[in-house]
């Protein structure tokens, strides 16, 4: 019942429809058809437009960046198939808020009408809270969309993954962005009061996010210009977004991988590229010191054997100069590794032998290389027939040191790349001298 202080539903419901609306909730696209940049998921070969043309819809979890449309293609659904839609978010709801919406759409179901729960930031709730959903997307009480900004791989149970289909929303690319600003022209009806290159670095401002552009719009067109900004006034007029990256997040783990390849594929340019894009992000130049060196010993190894020392040495100047002087030594050790040969066959051997290892960990030593400080282990035939290699010919006796019932693998293979050249001679020298020898039995 409404109280003194209460005013006419009716009244409140045209006060609500006159009061201001941000932009980018008056552009919410009224059908899936609306939707810009989405099509390939959309579209009528796409996995969601198959499934509407179908009539059979799936639970979904939808992972992309902010600002692609997660919320509002979450929105159409519901209208499309006239379920009740719902909308929580993990971050404000636990188990109590959890129970209400199901047991709200239970009775939904018993009146004929089926509910789509909305969950955004699905990742944040817990592995029970998740388990919680799986009762009610089984027996039909919901269909289930999450949304998530993070690697459902890594953030979702097993259990909740298997029921749902995931579908990637991918970043809005300029041209989606010059479409979403169009339209944001049409519904304020003027033109945005910016030149061509400034329009351009309005968009690129967005980094992809349809709503953070929208906003950006919203900014300017609420200026007061009699002319048209360039990009260094419109630059000092705005503030520019700060990168999208998250130190413990999916991006972290993408932007090093996008560095590590761009090295293994001899690419400094890109190298370089990747390499910026994560220190503007915020990241510790530490870590990024530490996986260089990691990339000199994989992807480099006995290639180029300084190039370890090359990371090394741009690490110690980076602890003495700090930032972001000493950025610029990391920087270079990017470029000699990027320009370096490349050579897996030491990480490649090194793998191989930590498998040989655990297939044959219980086995001895040959007991000729084994030392025999007493006289009962010189009794069991330790040491017995051991070639001192300097007293050989050509300091080498080409005895066998694997285990006895071994047969001798060949694990380091080098390429004839780099120093390793080198060392494949010497590999292939020491094989022949194996052969000639008694001992080159394995």
């Amino acid at each position: 019942m409404a109280d003194l202080f209460d005013s006419d539903p009716s009244e409140r419901d045209l006060k609500a429809a006159e009061a201001p609306r941000p932009l980018a909730d008056r552009l919410r696209p009224r059908s899936l058809a609306d939707v810009i940049g989405q099509q390939a998921v959309l579209g009528a070969d796409g996995p969601l437009g198959a499934m509407l043309g179908a009539g059979a819809l799936s639970s979904l979890i939808l992972w992309g960046p902010p600002g692609v449309g997660k919320t509002t293609i979450a929105r159409l659904l519901a209208k499309a198939t006239d379920l009740h839609f719902i909308q929580i978010s993990a971050i404000f709801s636990g188990v109590p808020e959890l129970r209400k919406v199901f047991e709200a759409a239970k009775m939904r179901r018993g009146n004929g009408q089926g509910t789509l729960l909305f969950v955004d930031e699905i990742h944040r709730f817990n592995k029970a809270q998740q388990d919680g959903f799986l009762p009610h997307m089984e027996d039909g009480t919901i269909l289930l969309v999450g949304a998530t900004t993070e690697n459902p791989s890594f953030e979702l149970n097993a259990a909740l993954l298997s029921r749902s289909q995931v579908i990637v929303l991918t970043r809005l690319s300029l041209v989606d962005l010059e479409h979403l600003a169009e339209r944001a022209e049409r519904e304020l009806d003027r033109r945005l009061p910016l030149t061509g290159e400034a329009r351009e670095a309005l968009l690129e401002m967005a980094d992809g996010d349809g709503r953070a552009l929208l906003n950006l719009i919203e900014q300017v067109m609420a200026w007061k210009l009699s002319g048209k900004l360039d990009t260094d006034a419109l630059a000092k007029r705005l503030m520019r977004r700060a990168a999208k990256y998250d130190k413990s997040g999916d991006e972290h783990y993408n932007l090093i991988s996008a560095l590590h390849k761009s090295v293994r594929g001899s690419d400094p340019d890109a190298a370089l590229y990747w390499f910026a894009r994560m220190l503007e992000g915020g990241e510790d130049p530490r870590f990024l010191a530490r996986r260089i060196t990691r990339m000199a010993v994989e992807d480099i190894g006995l290639a180029d054997p300084q190039a370890q020392t090359a990371c090394l040495d741009a690490w110690q100047t980076y602890e003495r100069l700090g930032s972001p002087e000493g950025e610029l030594a990391l920087a270079q050790a990017v470029v000699y590794l990027a320009l370096a040969p490349k050579s897996n066959a030491v990480y490649k051997a090194y793998k191989a032998a930590r498998q040989l290892a655990q297939k044959t960990g219980s086995t001895m030593p040959p007991a000729h290389i084994l030392n025999a400080p007493t006289k009962l282990m010189e009794q069991q035939g330790y040491g017995t027939g051991y070639q001192y290699d300097h007293d050989a010919q050509d300091g080498f006796s080409g005895q066998n040191y694997f285990p006895d019932g071994v047969k001798r693998p060949v694990l380091y293979s080098p390429p004839e790349r780099g120093f390793e050249r080198e060392l494949k001679k010497r590999v292939e020298y020491f094989a022949k001298l194996r052969t000639r020898r008694d001992g080159g039995a394995g």
